[in-house]
């Protein structure tokens, strides 16, 4: 635990120097909400959405996007990294086995994650009156299985390329249909019913769709989690499947 703790201290601090990684992990999704929600219509009540905003859609979505820049743009390439510069093969031949830099690469991104998710919760609470999720425990079911998804996936990705750069290629391609079926474009709820019921299929819309009922104070329904629950599992399992060190 010791060596572990070490690597995650180290680690924590190479990421604090990555201003790129920085800016689109904990600034980019509340920067997307602040932007959105400048534009009076998205502050109207609308009728068909209940008589919710707009903007109320948003958060979730938002903070979806944070899980998803974590796992997807900021990760992989780190991964793919080490694994190209041999420093992952050096590790082997040391007391400090690699599998304590992938655990404090998982742990760091994953905390990284909800801390971006709670900025862009107050962020709209504050800017726009948003209010905070009825539902707490829901909400956090929500987002510890999406993220321990998108994790599995950017690991997975990073298992799989060869180099850095081809680890941010391949992350780009995932990360904006993860984009799209979180409801970044358009929101889940608002989408046709055949293309709804598609991306709820998807971990993201699983989510977006979990989320929305839990910021409402209902428990999220048991398809949703169970979708995102069971896309976690696969994508972890693949990850454990396809990762290399060398």
């Amino acid at each position: 635990m010791s060596a572990t703790t070490a690597v995650l201290k180290t680690e924590t601090r190479l990421f604090l120097r990555e201003p790129g990684a920085l800016f689109w992990v904990f600034a980019f999704p509340t920067l997307l909400l602040l932007v959105l929600g400048l534009m009076p219509p998205f502050r109207e009540p609308n009728d068909t959405l209940g008589g919710r905003r707009v903007i109320d859609l948003y958060v979730p979505i938002c903070v979806l996007l944070a899980l998803i820049t974590a796992g997807l743009q900021a990760m992989p390439p780190v991964l793919a990294g080490y694994r190209e510069r041999g420093i992952l093969r050096r590790m082997s031949t040391t007391p400090v086995r690699p599998s304590a830099l992938l655990l404090a690469q998982i742990v760091l991104h994953f905390a990284a994650a909800l801390g971006s998710a709670l900025l862009v919760i107050v962020s709209g609470r504050l800017a726009y009156g948003v209010d905070l999720p009825a539902g707490p425990l829901g909400y956090l079911l929500a987002l510890i299985l999406l993220a321990l998804g998108v994790l599995a996936l950017g690991s997975t990705i990073g298992a799989l390329s060869r180099t850095a750069k081809a680890a941010s290629a391949v992350a780009s391609v995932a990360f904006f249909p993860a984009m799209f079926a979180s409801g970044v474009w358009m929101p889940v709820q608002t989408m046709p019913g055949t293309l709804r019921r598609v991306v709820e299929l998807t971990p993201f819309g699983a989510a977006s769709e979990a989320l929305n009922q839990a910021t409402a104070g209902d428990w999220p329904d048991a398809s949703h989690l169970g979708v995102t629950a069971l896309w976690a599992v696969l994508l972890t399992a693949a990850a454990a499947r396809w990762f290399r060190w060398e």
